[in-house]
């Protein structure tokens, strides 16, 4: 912090800065100027926070020098030392802000009340300006949302316009009358991998840099805005020069090709009027794009062709589905590769495929694959090392954005080896934990057993025992448990010294009665007519 002292006498000066302690307060350089003309200089090139002044000086006056720094320091504190008692000039320091008005000879004592308040004041402003600097920053980061949000309900509600036309009109430089519109949306789906690596996966810093340059285009000459709709696009509303709205976006793809090193492609809808045709022209663009041959190089401007109207025949997944989960339970790689290679022999036949049957595709491998991880995988609470569909389903393009049959089925064929190497090895870990629990009960038939203390100790589901169990000894864990204490029950009732009570006890059921009716319901004597058919 600094302080500046202006008093045309020296030794004032001198006084000023001996009696007051800087350090306590922070304040770190001290200035000093014989006059207010001197001061004035100082004050616009060092922006001192606090300012002793005298009244009564050569040149300018002490008045003078504090309208001055309201003017054109009005955050500096002012506090005046005076030699005269005049209430016109305590009232001037009022007037101008100042903090106290002290009189010569100084009380120290006052001096420090007087610059403890100034700084304590000053601090407290500085605090309010750095809060309002950080409102303003993040509202200037909300803002894009703001918008992004505001005109994706503009797209799906008409009637909103009329709430935020003026604010458009004020921030994006929308001309106000009747207008033609246009809407274009960028295709991300297509995004070359060379731009996706630049930003080391990150979809939303890639997005933000494509709105920046798109913005930097159409926000030039206010011919329209740029912004990320609700559903992931990056959509384009054009409201002048409509009519060579393709000519505009090639000139933007230029910018985008300069930037990131691939030009993009873009849906272009119909001229409507805006707002009432802005959600038909952006229904218009998706469609444009979902309806790209996939297969084929395509212009990176397509625009809407109401005449258009491609038919495919659909292909379904599903039809696959046994064959690949055959040759996946095969746990072999040459079965997963023919049952693949059969798949791509039917895609490499398509000579149209667009985004609609790819997302088809995907739709039906999400239900497919569900289906294998329970068939597979059961309900098994452990968290195993499986790919994520991606990896498995990956419809790679090449530089031209066009589909890749043959390398998607060398991928697809990796991901599935994959996924039958797991489920081998799981199987093999199915098998150890339940005969690992057979052994388990063998040797703890007579505690108190329940599936539920069973699933506890192996941390394992009740339901993934009990369905893993029956796969492998086709019975319950909880007969089999019965059938075992029943053998040992036989063991010990040859045995003339045991009561039954005590046998009941020994396998594992407190209750003798409980135990006399399980074993009568098993063995079909009750243990006492067992016992003298033995004998």
């Amino acid at each position: 912090m600094k302080v500046l002292i202006v008093d045309d006498e020296r030794h004032v000066r001198e006084a000023i800065r001996l009696l007051v302690d800087w350090k306590s307060y922070g304040i770190e350089t001290i200035l000093e100027a014989q006059d207010g003309n001197i001061a004035m200089d100082i004050l616009a090139r060092e922006q001192p926070q606090i300012v002793f002044t005298d009244m009564i000086m050569p040149g300018i006056k002490g008045t003078e020098l504090l309208a001055w720094i309201q003017q054109h320091a009005p955050r500096t504190k002012t506090i005046v030392i005076s030699g005269h008692d005049d209430f016109d000039f305590v009232r001037k320091t009022v007037m101008y802000g100042g903090i106290d008005y002290i009189l010569k000879p100084i009380d120290p004592l006052q001096l420090n009340e007087a610059v403890g308040k100034a700084v304590s004041n000053r601090k407290q402003e500085d605090e309010g300006s750095e809060q309002e600097q950080r409102k303003a920053i993040e509202i200037n980061q909300l803002r894009p949302v703001y918008w992004d949000k505001m005109l994706t309900h503009l797209l799906d509600d008409s009637t909103y316009y009329s709430s935020i036309s003026s604010t458009m009109h004020t921030e994006f430089g929308l001309p106000i009358g009747a207008l033609q519109c246009r809407i274009a949306v960028l295709a991300t789906d297509t995004i070359n991998p060379i731009i996706r690596s630049k930003f080391a996966g990150s979809e939303d810093l890639l997005y933000f840099s494509l709105l920046n340059i798109c913005n930097e285009f159409v926000r030039k000459n206010s011919q329209g805005v740029a912004f990320r709709h609700d559903h992931g696009d990056i959509v384009i509303i054009l409201w002048k020069q409509t009519e060579n709205a393709a000519a505009f976006l090639d000139t933007i793809n230029t910018g985008i090709q300069q930037a990131l090193g691939s030009r993009l492609e873009f849906g272009v809808g119909s001229e409507r009027l805006l707002p009432a045709g802005l959600k038909q022209s952006y229904s218009e663009a998706i469609l444009v794009l979902r309806q790209r041959n996939m297969r084929v190089v395509r212009p990176r401007i397509r625009c809407f062709d109401p005449n258009e109207n491609p038919r495919q025949s659909t292909v379904h997944l599903s039809e696959y589905e046994d064959r690949l989960r055959f040759a996946i339970r095969s746990g072999q790689e040459k079965p997963i590769k023919e049952a693949v290679q059969v798949w791509i022999d039917q895609v490499e036949q398509m000579k149209y495929i667009n985004m609609e049957q790819l997302e088809l595709w995907r739709h039906e491998y999400s239900v497919i694959k569900a289906r294998w991880f329970k068939e597979l995988f059961g309900d098994l609470p452990i968290v195993l090392s499986l790919p994520s569909e991606s990896a498995y389903f990956i419809v790679p393009l090449d530089q031209e954005g066009c589909l890749s049959p043959q390398q998607w089925g060398v991928e697809l064929e990796q991901g599935l080896l994959r996924l039958s190497q797991l489920w081998m090895e799981h199987k093999r870990q199915d098998e150890h934990i339940i005969f690992e629990i057979v052994k388990y009960v063998d040797a703890h038939f007579a505690d108190d057993l329940t599936l539920q203390s069973i699933a506890e100790r192996f941390f394992l589901s009740r339901e993934y025992i009990s369905r893993k169990f029956k796969q492998q000894f086709q019975e319950n864990l909880s007969d089999y448990i019965e059938r075992i204490r029943m053998a040992k029950a036989k063991l010990l009732l040859m045995n003339p010294q045991y009561r039954i009570v005590q046998i009941a006890e020994l396998v594992g059921y407190k209750d003798e009665k409980y135990f006399s009716k399980v074993f009568k319901k098993l063995e079909g004597f009750s243990p006492n007519e067992y016992r003298k058919q033995v004998k």
